[in-house]
This record gives structure tokens, sequence and C-alpha cells, in this order.
């Protein structure tokens, strides 16, 4: 006896019935495309994932990769340019400081060669000299004779042609200037130290009282006028302006580093 299953809308379809609906059903939505949307987990595990380049990924992280490598190159430039200027800075303080260094060197070589020039003018202002450059002593202190009202000679002579060059012996100030009488034309000079020297026969004057004179300064030049008997220097050394006050005229100078 052969048996049949009953059919009714409360019965479950078979398992071969239900395999070969959904077989057209897939079949059915892969042609209109909307398997792309609803397919089951299998079903999509099946279909090709999609590119990177399809979801931009690749656009961001190149991009992004790009952005440090901008700022990583921003950083080493901004530290070189702030060591540039850190050695711009060493350099420029190493340079003021040598220019510093190369100005006061110069201005203690200046100070020196001022303090060097005023210790020279010092030394020359105190120095003394011949009244007369390269003479020499042709009639000594106190020598005796005629040709001396005293009787006595209160100077020196020095030899020296008419018109030769007569130089203070030393510094001081011109105290008289002019006629001397028996000394015709004569200068006496009171000296720093105190005391005076006087310079006779003289051809011309070249200085007035008051003047100050150092030493090798010309006064003025030899000649025989007053009581002489030819061109020569009367020179004497004195404690005061006035005559008859006078030392020994060539131990003076040599007290004073004169050779003579």
């Amino acid at each position: 006896m052969a048996f049949t299953r009953a059919t009714g809308k409360h019965r479950a379809p078979s398992r071969l019935t239900r395999r070969s609906a959904n077989l057209a059903g897939v079949a059915a939505l892969a042609t209109t495309g909307v398997i792309g949307t609803f397919a089951s987990p299998a079903l999509a595990a099946d279909a090709e994932a999609p590119s990177v380049e399809d979801t931009g990924l690749t656009q961001i992280v190149t991009m992004g990769s790009l952005a440090d490598e901008i700022a990583d190159q921003a950083a080493a430039q901004k530290k070189e340019a702030e060591e540039a200027a850190a050695k711009a800075r060493a350099r420029a303080k190493a340079e003021a400081e040598a220019k510093r260094k190369a100005e006061a060197r110069a201005e203690a070589a200046r100070e020196a060669k001022e303090r060097a020039a005023r210790e020279a003018e010092r030394k020359r202002l105190n120095s003394y000299r011949l009244p007369i450059a390269g003479s020499f002593v042709t009639a000594g202190y106190k020598t005796g004779g005629a040709l001396w009202s005293s009787g006595s000679h209160s100077g020196v002579d020095f030899r020296a042609a008419s018109g030769s060059s007569v130089v203070a012996v030393g510094s001081g100030t011109v105290v008289e200037a002019g006629w001397g009488g028996a000394y015709g034309n004569n200068i006496v000079i009171r000296m720093n130290d105190g005391t005076y020297t006087q310079y006779g026969h003289l051809s011309s004057i070249g200085v007035s009282v008051g003047q100050q004179v150092t030493p090798g300064q010309q006064i003025g030049l030899s000649g025989s006028t007053g009581n002489s008997t030819g061109p020569h220097l009367h020179f004497e050394a004195r404690t005061t302006p006035e005559y008859g006050s006078d030392i020994d005229p060539v131990a003076y100078l040599r007290s004073h580093g004169v050779s003579i």
C-alpha cells in the first residue's frame, strides 16, 4: 500500500524543496544585484574585498606621512637656524672681545707713548747744554788782567764767530734783554733751579723780558758789542741777576751734566 505525504498550508516544505527555493532565490538576487547588499556572510566572504585604493586610505596615509616629513624638515631647519644664530652670536661676541682687547692694547700703547714723550720732554726741559754748540772756553773763570774792570774775569769766554747761534743752556725765564754796558747786548735768564745765566757781547737779541725759554732754544747771535776785543760769547752763572754774584760757570754746567 502506498503512502502519500499530506500537503497543506501547515506542512513545512521538504528539505529538497527548500534547497531548490534557496538556490532559485540566490539566482534571482544575483541577477538583480541585490546580493551585494543582502548576501549571507558566507556568500559575502566569497565576494572580492574592495581594494585599499577604493577606500581612499592610501591618500590619507600618504598625506599624513608628507605632513610628518614637512614637520621634521621644519624642525631640522629651525634647529639649524638656531645653531647658526648661536654660532653667529658667539663669533660676534668673540670679535667684540678681540676688538675690545685690541683697543685696550692700543690705548695702553698710546698712554705708554705719551708717558714716554712726557718723560722725554721732562728730561729735556731739565737738561743743560753748552751756550754755543761744539764750542770751547778760550778765557777761564777768574782769569786776571787789565781787560776786566774788576781785575778778574767774572765768567768764561766761548769761542764763536760773529753771528753764531747762542742758545739758552737750560729752561728759564728771561729777566733782562738789552744793552748791558761793558757786556754790550746781553741777556740774563732766571733758570728753573733758581740760578741765573748771562750771555754778553751779542750782535743781536732774539728774546724779550718775561719770555719762557727751553734748553737749546736760540736766544741771540754772538758778536763783539760792549767791552770786547773780538767776536766771542761771554757767559756767566750767578746766584742773582746782578753783577758780582757770579759762580764758576764751568763747574755750574758740569753739575748739570754738561761735558765741558
